[in-house]
């Protein structure tokens, strides 16, 4: 491993005395990395003085948070910017991590930490996660066997931040405090302490110290080695991935996210229950024991899991969320004031058509056309591409909101 900056000084050097001295190439691989810059771009050195001093930095945001500014988002031979934000978002998934981990023990109770994960008789959103887990393994062995070590980063983190967290943890929340059989806890640990594993190379620190935390709270026999750093590193298991569960927490997790969406658009109180009914279709089924889950993460009261909408029907006075394979309908009446919403989207209506007409009207100029570069005629013609889609879909909220 070296920086493409010395690729000739050193490594064909190298090269070149192994074959003069033993008639032999000393390696057969080189991994080059990017050069460490500093915010704007620029190489870091003492003259210019941009150097960013290692100790202040590892005292302020923590050894695991550089390493993990310094890894991800990263590709062989490109520059990595280091940035406060960098730092800070390493900073934060540390903290993630912790939080999760303080729940998880928490609440480990005696009787479920011996009990065997019975895959046919988990729930949906406990298949999902396993299915989801397995396809990150499989994905991340896949990228570090390829040297993609700053994509497999950030697959994990995803994973870790944005399923298990997010969503697995929240939806674990609500079946343990009515205490629904199957626990959840057994599901929670088992993914948990996986991740660990599948993280540790890249965050050595915070994950031997959550690996040891939650290993106290488990049997004896649970875990052979001492340490996270001699456990075995996951292995995907192919029969844990399941197709059938991945679109149902799919559908869920969109239904949640575009009534929160709804909500923070029409300004509505965090501290304010709304109605939504769910056109399911062929989802009705399996959406349906999750009303629960739905009413608690989007604070929607009641819900209501329907089939189909009919063609002809309307939504009234009524805000129409069309989903990928279902519908949401949040009826507006006593949610907003619908005067002054129709105002304020017919204002944006405005606006956007004006930005439009601005863009079409350049690209529709010659001289633009001949002496601009075309990097910056394309870029002006997905401008006016993301425009148009954003006009389109204020029409539609537009004519939902007249109840057309």
């Amino acid at each position: 491993e070296t920086g493409y900056d010395i690729l000739f000084f050193w490594v064909a050097r190298m090269i070149m005395m192994g074959l003069e001295d033993t008639g032999d190439v000393p390696f057969h691989t080189v991994y080059l990395h990017g050069l460490l810059r500093d915010e704007k771009g620029e190489k870091m050195s003492k003259t210019r003085g941009n150097v960013v001093d290692p100790l202040d930095t590892l005292e302020k945001y923590g050894t695991d948070a550089l390493r993990f500014a310094l890894s991800t988002g990263t590709s062989p031979g490109n520059d990595i910017k280091l940035t406060q934000s960098r730092l800070e978002a390493g900073r934060n998934f540390a903290n993630k991590l912790w939080n999760a981990t303080r729940f998880v023990v928490g609440s480990i109770e005696p009787e479920c930490t011996g009990v065997k994960i019975q895959w046919s008789l988990l729930p949906v959103e406990d298949r999902w996660i396993l299915s989801r887990l397995n396809r990150t393994i499989a994905s991340v062995t896949s990228l570090m066997e390829d040297f993609q070590f700053g994509e497999a980063l950030r697959q994990i983190y995803d994973f870790l931040w944005g399923e298990y967290c997010d969503w697995y943890i929240e939806i674990a929340k609500i079946r343990h405090r009515s205490e629904e059989a199957p626990s959840p806890i057994p599901v929670l640990v088992y993914v948990l302490e996986t991740s660990l594993r599948l993280l540790h190379p890249y965050m050595p620190f915070v994950t031997e110290e959550l690996w040891q935390n939650l290993k106290q709270r488990l049997p004896p026999d649970w875990q052979a080695t001492e340490s996270i750093m001699v456990a075995a590193y996951p292995v995907a298991d192919e029969a844990a991935i399941d197709p059938q569960a991945e679109p149902i927490m799919e559908s869920i997790i969109e239904i949640i996210h575009s009534i929160r969406n709804a909500r923070a658009q029409c300004k509505v109180e965090s501290s304010r229950w709304i109605e939504a009914q769910i056109y399911a279709g062929k989802f009705k089924p399996a959406i349906t024991p999750y009303s629960q889950v739905i009413q608690t993460l989007a604070k929607a009261r009641p819900v209501t899991v329907l089939d189909s909408r009919q063609g002809g029907q309307s939504g009234g006075n009524a805000l129409v969320l069309v989903l990928k394979e279902l519908e949401v309908v949040i009826p507006m009446e006593g949610m907003v004031n619908l005067d002054a919403e129709r105002k304020r989207m017919q204002r944006e209506i405005e606006a956007s058509q004006a930005e439009v007409a601005r863009l079409e009207a350049r690209l529709n100029d010659r001289q633009f056309l001949t002496k601009a570069p075309s990097a910056i005629v394309n870029k002006e013609r997905d401008k006016l591409a993301l425009r148009r889609d954003k006009l389109d879909r204020l029409k539609q909220e537009s004519l939902n909101l007249k109840g057309e």
